[in-house]
């Protein structure tokens, strides 16, 4: 019999052919010629095999003749998600990517960034960066927005609307030496941290969750640092920031916080790593650094898009997870040649790192990552053989070697439908 949950609610529709997810026990699991129904709520209601229409048509009420089939290339895959993103640099991505990180956030970033108090320039970036990341199959993202409240609320209601699943930080940061107009003070950054979470709570907006943001040890004070953990405990939020992502940055950190041992120590001693804290590039760890990280239960980032990379240039170079995966394997191919004994990343493994990975990075996986009979239907409807798509298709394949040419070689094109919470996401014109 098919894994369900019963007849709690009304089924919406159900579709039928190949899914392919991640599990807790292995990285690619390939479903052929199954049915998936969701409910009205936006959940799997069911998954089962096609032979057991019949059955499952009377057990949940719905009529076989609604069932929709997918064409022969098409399947089914969870939604990407991206665990780290800094919406404004949107504005000027591929571009500024001629300067290391310091040098570069005091050039390009701070100054873009402080002129988003203008809440129409600010609709216009944020729209477009939640629009391009949907079109391009990020069901969930991890935001850092601005140190500006409304325009960060304005960030979440634009998510919302549009149907992203989403958690949206306030930025903090009380000391800011170089671009001196754009800081706040620590009364103010706590302040408007509680009425950004308590707004933004009110709202009760089905797919956005407030996350406490103090953007990185450089500019906070060890005071804000320790009232911004504090008001995360309180209301049980998530956390995330950046940790170890440049060299002299590191270097900074130790000078400012000499009672800690390491940049980790600093945000465990503000009880900033908790189960929900998720801290981005993590480039210069040590062993014992990552070990003390992974006791303490908190999670880098999985695979995302719209971060500094490891070469300290820019804010990122496409609004594509796919683009992630692809470097993802070619540095790990890279590392692989510089060490023999290195193990180099699978596709497989990758992919659950775009999905599940990423879903667990951001605590939500109880939620989405994954297609799991309770789980919201957060979903890629994908066409491999796309006529107006980047890929030819010589003889039929079988799924797992259509999964990585999709991977390998596909674009938005190839995405015909996106789904969040079981609805169909705008915009599309497909």
């Amino acid at each position: 019999m098919a894994n369900s949950k019963g007849p709690t609610t009304e089924i919406n529709y159900v579709y039928r052919g190949t899914f392919i997810h991640s599990t807790q026990q292995t990285p690619l699991q390939i479903l052929e010629d199954e049915l998936l129904g969701v409910d009205t709520d936006g959940k799997i209601a069911f998954i089962g095999k096609a032979a057991e229409l019949d059955s499952l048509s009377q057990t949940f009420g719905f009529s076989p003749s609604e069932v929709i089939q997918l064409a022969q290339h098409e399947f089914f895959m969870p939604g990407l998600v991206d665990t780290h993103i800094h919406a404004p640099q949107y504005s000027y991505a591929g571009t500024a990517l001629d300067l290391p990180l310091l040098e570069w956030l005091n050039k390009y970033t701070f100054p873009v960034e402080s002129r988003f108090k203008d809440l129409e320039f600010a609709q216009q970036v944020y729209s477009q960066v939640v629009k391009r990341t949907l079109r391009n199959g990020t069901t969930t993202a991890c935001y850092f927005a601005t140190i500006h409240t409304d325009a960060s609320l304005l960030l979440a209601k634009i998510a919302n609307d549009f149907g992203q699943r989403a958690l949206v930080g306030k930025v903090c940061m009380d000391s800011n030496n170089s671009v001196k107009h754009y800081k706040e003070t620590n009364q103010e950054s706590q302040d408007e941290t509680c009425r950004f979470i308590a707004e933004l709570l009110n709202k009760k907006y089905p797919l956005v969750r407030p996350v406490v943001t103090p953007r990185f040890a450089l500019s906070c004070t060890g005071a804000l640092l320790g009232q911004l953990g504090a008001i995360a405990k309180k209301n049980n939020l998530h956390i995330q920031s950046h940790i170890s992502e440049n060299l002299e940055e590191v270097k900074l950190v130790k000078e400012l916080f000499p009672e800690s041992k390491s940049y980790t120590d600093v945000y465990h001693k503000h009880n900033l790593l908790t189960d929900k804290t998720v801290m981005a590039h993590g480039c210069y760890l040590s062993d014992e650094r990552v070990g003390s990280v992974q006791r303490d239960r908190s999670l880098f980032v999985s695979l995302s898009q719209f971060q500094h990379l490891a070469v300290q240039r820019g804010g990122g170079y496409s609004a594509s997870i796919l683009d992630a995966v692809r470097r993802t394997l070619d540095m790990s191919k890279v590392f692989t040649i510089q060490d023999p004994e290195y193990d180099t990343l699978t596709f497989e493994e990758v992919f659950r790192l775009a999905t599940l990975g990423g879903s667990q990075a951001l605590s939500l996986d109880d939620r989405t990552g994954n297609f799991e009979v309770g789980k919201d239907f957060d979903a890629l409807r994908v066409n491999v053989a796309a006529a107006d798509g980047p890929i030819d298709l010589i003889e039929i394949e079988e799924p797992k070697i259509i999964l990585e040419k999709f991977l390998n070689l596909g674009d938005d094109r190839n995405i015909v439908e996106v789904f969040v919470a079981g609805r169909k996401v705008v915009p599309f014109t497909k």
